[in-house]
């Protein structure tokens, strides 16, 4: 899952992204209204935590643009501000979630995870498919009951296929949702059929029906057909 951290206070980011990515989330980090504008119009999250008190601009003006941009992240809004007003024009504008400097980074963690659950998973901790199930809380993917044991791209991947199932996942969406801005820093998405492959031949190995399908020209499909 990949997370976007809008902070201006150097200690703060650096502390939100060492913890989130020891949580297993992938994340990127800005400090300055420009630049955040140019993250959410250039790539897709599954959350924002987003300062209101930003250089450049405010906060909530980059809501607004999330807003009117059609954009589906969940967004949690971060103030040293505990004013009323704040949060209720956070959330009118559609804010998930709302949180009041200083906050503990655990709590953080666990309203990260009720919106990306809320958003991509219908509230639940247990996606399945078939004979595959991935409980999201716990990171353990089962087939038939049996653990498969995945490295960390190929549990995100899976978990990206399964949320997206029936969709056509362009190479650049799955590189941009797995690697990030690093993504962009390759030469070719030829990395991409790597990943695919092995994945595929792992859910095959464990018993699983052959689900994911190469779309020509286009990406791929984790679809019954």
């Amino acid at each position: 899952m990949k997370i976007l951290i809008v902070e201006d206070e150097p200690s703060l980011n650096k502390a939100m992204v060492d913890y989130l990515h020891h949580q297993q989330y992938l994340c990127e980090s800005v400090n300055n209204f420009h630049d955040a504008l140019e993250k959410t119009e250039s790539y897709e999250y599954d959350c924002i935590v987003l300062d209101i008190m930003l250089p450049g601009g405010n906060g909530l003006e980059l809501l607004r643009q999330l807003k009117a941009n059609k954009k589906t992240e969940g967004v949690i809004i971060i103030s040293a501000r505990n004013e009323l007003d704040d949060k209720l024009n956070g959330l009118q504008l559609g804010a998930d979630d709302y949180l009041t400097k200083p906050f503990h980074l655990p709590e953080l963690s666990a309203r990260i995870a009720a919106i990306i659950r809320r958003k991509n998973l219908q509230g639940s901790t247990i996606i399945k498919f078939e004979e595959i199930e991935v409980d999201v809380l716990a990171k353990i993917v089962t087939i038939q009951g049996k653990e498969i044991t995945l490295t960390r791209k190929e549990y995100d991947m899976l978990l990206y296929f399964l949320v997206n199932r029936n969709r056509v996942l362009s190479k650049d969406a799955i590189a941009s949702h797995l690697w990030g801005a690093d993504a962009d820093l390759a030469e070719n998405l030829d990395f991409i059929y790597t990943h695919v492959k092995n994945l595929r031949k792992k859910l095959l190995q464990y018993g699983a029906g052959d689900y994911i399908h190469s779309v020509y020209g286009m990406g791929y499909k984790f679809s019954l057909k």
